[in-house]
């Protein structure tokens, strides 16, 4: 499959961080599959995109919100969990049936509750309109 987001996140470092993406804040292939092989898991295919593409990044990888590394991707609940927030009040995930469609939509578990949402837009929209909320609250944090 050709590259459907690669570009898209990678544009995300100089767009946030006023530098250049270069190939470290990603992850290599052959991390990726050395860590899915821990985890045992498959990943669709923009998940794999965004990994290579800032998988090495904390300023992505950590920003507000936790992804999980890729050995640390785990099935729960009928869902494959990759994102929670910095106070596990959340966790987000694909359905696990979902995992071959290529832009899965998100769902988002309250863990209090146990309870299932969907986030009303796929991988990449989610976490595209995420970033961009995160960095205008630093900004505007910065501002202050």
């Amino acid at each position: 499959m050709a590259d459907m987001f690669l570009e898209k996140f990678r544009s995300l470092v100089p767009k946030y961080l006023e530098d250049q993406w270069n190939e470290a804040d990603g992850l290599t292939t052959e991390e990726l599959r050395e860590g899915l092989s821990q985890s045992k898991v498959a990943i669709p295919f923009v998940l794999e995109e965004f990994y290579l593409a800032l998988g090495n990044n904390d300023d992505f990888m950590e920003a507000y919100h936790y992804f999980f590394d890729p050995e640390e991707l785990e099935i729960e609940d009928g869902y494959l969990l990759f994102l929670e927030d910095e106070e596990e009040k959340f966790v987000w995930g694909f359905k696990a049936s979902h995992l071959e469609v290529p832009d899965p939509i998100v769902y988002r578990r309250n863990n209090k509750k146990g309870t299932w949402s969907s986030e009303e837009g796929t991988f990449s929209e989610f976490t595209l309109d995420m970033f961009a909320w995160i960095f205008e609250e630093l900004a505007a944090e910065l501002e202050d």
